[in-house]
């Protein structure tokens, strides 16, 4: 049952763009993509938090097409706190629907695990504007609305981000 429940999880991610490595060690969710800019470091104080990676199947950046961000965390980090955190980056950016919110941030607590320090989390923008979520070996959860993908991924690749730098290490851009 295990050989079949794999074998079904690498033909659904290969229907939908993603790929599990020949080694069947995991998933390699950036193969056939090209990273955008430069991986770049979130500090915060004066602690590592991650490093997060851009990658396209174009090289280039475009809020509407397929997108890969991977997050690899350097500290541990609870995954509750985790999704409040997001949802606050979301509202510093203007998100303000608080029933919207809620939702989010209920459904964002269900798919985020704790992590640990080299943990990568991957967020993966499909080709139909949902959120998916996974780990090196797994979908985690899949988030389908449109406007949360917007909000979400805005908040490293918008031009309203609290991380500028970031954003400018990310896409390539001086």
């Amino acid at each position: 049952m295990k050989q079949f429940k794999n074998s079904l999880l690498a033909m659904l991610l290969l229907v939908s763009g993603m790929a599990v490595s020949e080694d069947n060690q995991g998933l390699d969710l950036t193969k056939g993509m090209t990273q955008v800019g430069q991986t770049a470091r979130m500090t915060y104080l004066f602690w590592d938090v991650y490093d997060i990676s851009l990658y396209s199947p174009s090289g280039s950046y475009n809020s509407l097409a397929p997108f890969v961000l991977q997050l690899t965390y350097l500290r541990n980090l609870d995954g509750e706190e985790i999704a409040k955190r997001s949802l606050e980056e979301m509202q510093k950016q203007g998100f303000d629907d608080e029933a919207l919110g809620a939702k989010w941030l209920l459904q964002m607590k269900q798919i985020f695990p704790d992590v640990t320090e080299n943990y990568s989390l991957y967020g993966v923008r499909d080709e139909n504007g949902a959120t998916r979520f996974y780990d090196s070996e797994k979908l985690l959860g899949e988030i389908t609305d449109q406007n949360f993908t917007k909000w979400f991924f805005d908040i490293w690749l918008s031009e309203k981000t609290t991380e500028p730098k970031m954003r400018l290490k990310l896409l390539g851009e001086k």
